[in-house]
């Protein structure tokens, strides 16, 4: 492990979400959000350019900010139905509307996308967890 690294821990990677975590013997294992089915895929490969900072394009993010930047490249790069894509949908709805009418989001707007996406999280990490995803962690949004 790396000397003064707390875990778990929260990246931007070249703008894929990444988490470590600790393993129950003390190892870590790195977890990088799937472009393809928004489950976790196990990429230890990438833990010392993500740790050391050898990459130029990792950025360390709170729970809180790792929730939403989860979410936000869910939303962009899955399509679906149910509740969770309904939700995606309205993310989008709010963000058309502030787009046309040429501004920035209303403080009300942030709240809400923020606490959509925080919503979402919750529920495709348990969605993640029943299939037997063993990266899926719930717990980090309502931590955060």
């Amino acid at each position: 492990m790396v000397e003064g690294l707390s875990l778990p821990s929260y990246y931007l990677y070249y703008q894929s979400p990444v988490k470590i975590v600790e393993t129950p013997d003390g190892g870590v294992r790195v977890w990088r959000v799937s472009i393809d089915t928004g489950g976790w895929h196990e990429k230890n490969e990438i833990f010392a350019e993500i740790t050391l900072g050898v990459g130029g394009d990792v950025f360390r993010r709170t729970p809180e900010e790792f929730v939403q930047e989860v979410e936000r490249f869910r939303a962009h790069y899955l399509e679906g139905d149910g509740p969770i894509f309904a939700l995606y949908e309205t993310v989008q709805a709010v963000r058309d509307v502030a787009k046309a009418e040429d501004r920035h989001l209303t403080a009300k707007e942030r709240a809400l996308i923020h606490g959509i996406r925080k919503r979402t999280f919750v529920m495709f990490e348990e969605q993640l967890r029943a299939a037997g995803d063993p990266g899926a962690d719930p717990d980090i949004a309502r931590a955060a």
